[in-house]
């Protein structure tokens, strides 16, 4: 068994699978509002049992799954998609 391949030795990397990032994030942007709604529903418990600041970590979720959103926005405004060999339009393209 070798511990190191040298790159002549390397199959090449495999094509990246397309992916829907932004389906993805939002949800779970959904996912944290809906844990939200059950920590304000249990909010009596979770201050009696000492864990009342659970009820800030969705809302710090979702904060950061709408900076996400933002990034991948401007992500693919700047980079320009790639038309692929069998007619999709880029590795993000899952409509077809």
């Amino acid at each position: 068994m070798r511990l190191y391949l040298r790159s002549a030795d390397r199959r090449p990397d495999p094509a990246p699978l397309p992916t829907n990032d932004r389906a993805t994030v939002l949800a779970g942007i959904a996912g944290w509002a809906l844990l939200w709604a059950v920590a304000l529903l249990s909010h009596s418990w979770l201050a009696d049992t000492g864990r009342g600041w659970w009820l800030w970590t969705p809302p710090a979720g979702i904060a950061l799954g709408l900076l996400g959103l933002r990034y991948l926005r401007r992500h693919d405004r700047v980079r320009p998609r790639r038309p692929e060999p069998d007619g999709r339009d880029g590795p993000g393209d899952l409509t077809r």
